[in-house]
């Protein structure tokens, strides 16, 4: 087993332009002095990163290594989550997802569409050129309006989705391949990929794509009233990448998983602060132990109620006293009778 890495923290809902959060240098010496030692890169974010130069310029890639490392820290991932949404989108949210694309590709579905891939093979080669083998991303979604079955589904709808989804993966799913990055979907209401067998839905369409990968996220099963526990047990080969975020899900005779169209401070289900909500960390923790996760614990903090640096610094110890040092020895090994194979057989009765 190997003891998970961390913490981290997911830099996105910090960026700023108000120092400390305005750039990458402000942004690690501040994580630095809460305690984290990783950091999670929205590539979106000039102001953290240029990814089109971090993927033609190792030189640049490296500056950029070195500004985290000058704070004693590592870059766990970069993140597209807001590109892998524009790889899949339905017209019905082209006008809220415009925001999310330069404004030159604004009003322009397939302009957009072909910005949001360009910038996923941008983050193969960058993720490459800085040393990761991780990148974690969104699926997008061409079907999501359809998640509850009224009006009654035309047969091979979900079928014919799925497929036009992974036909616009496949591609990047094959570059990811060539740079030795896996590239980690996170499950996510909105997303096509919002559970497990929608997840295998899609790994079937891709044929199980070995680069088609999980980060993992338990705050969105909580949501959704998800066993996330049982889906590490299910699951677990396909994890590279997770975010240690905590949420609560309190319905009552009004709201329940939908939530009236409510804002998220009065939703039955809500995203919380690390320790405020109802995600039993320490099993989560000892289930990636024991099926050994590799990757980084990283902090996302999404809450309605605390202060977001409150919970960063909270959010690090949190995570610290979490992770699990593993073992390298067993535990009754004082009562060892050594290998000894002719004792073996005496014990089973064999001659």
């Amino acid at each position: 087993m190997t003891t998970i890495k961390g913490p981290a923290i997911f830099l996105a809902q910090f960026a700023s332009d108000e120092a400390p959060f305005n750039t990458l240098d402000n942004i690690c010496r501040w994580a630095a002095s809460l305690g984290f030692v990783g950091v999670q890169i929205p590539s979106w974010d000039q102001r953290f990163i240029d990814l089109q130069k971090a993927a033609e310029s190792n030189t640049y890639a490296d500056e950029i290594k070195g500004i985290v490392a000058s704070h004693g820290m590592h870059i766990t991932e970069l993140s597209t989550h807001l590109q892998g949404q524009l790889v899949a989108v339905h017209p019905a949210y082209d006008a809220q997802f415009d925001g999310f694309a330069p404004t030159a590709v604004h009003n322009n579905p397939t302009a957009r569409q072909a910005w949001a891939v360009q910038q996923l093979m941008y983050a193969a080669k960058a993720s490459y050129n800085l040393g990761l083998t991780a990148h974690a991303t969104f699926s997008g979604s061409l079907l999501w309006h359809n998640v509850y079955p009224w009006p009654q589904r035309p047969e091979g709808l979900i079928e014919t989705g799925f497929t036009e989804l992974a036909k616009r993966w496949m591609p990047i799913l094959n570059e990811f391949d060539n740079y030795g990055v896996d590239l980690c979907y996170e499950v996510h209401a909105g997303e096509d990929l919002h559970d497990g067998i929608s997840y295998e839905r899609f790994l079937d369409k891709v044929q199980q794509h070995p680069r088609a990968c999980l980060l993992y996220d338990p705050s969105h099963f909580i949501l959704q009233c998800l066993d996330y526990i049982e889906y590490i047990d299910h699951y677990h080969e396909r994890i590279k990448a997770c975010h240690v975020k905590d949420a609560e899900f309190r319905p009552d005779g009004k709201q329940g998983v939908y939530g009236g169209y409510l804002n998220w401070p009065d939703r039955a289900g809500r995203f919380r602060s690390l320790g405020d909500g109802q995600v039993d960390f320490k099993r989560m923790f000892s289930k990636l132990a024991q099926y050994n996760y590799t990757g980084w614990a990283v902090l996302e903090w999404e809450c309605s109620i605390k202060h977001p640096e409150v919970g960063a610094a909270e959010g690090a110890a949190f995570i610290k006293q979490h992770i699990i040092p593993v073992t390298n020895k067993t535990f009754d090994d004082f009562a060892s009778t050594g290998a000894n194979e002719a004792l073996n057989r005496k014990i089973l009765g064999l001659h």
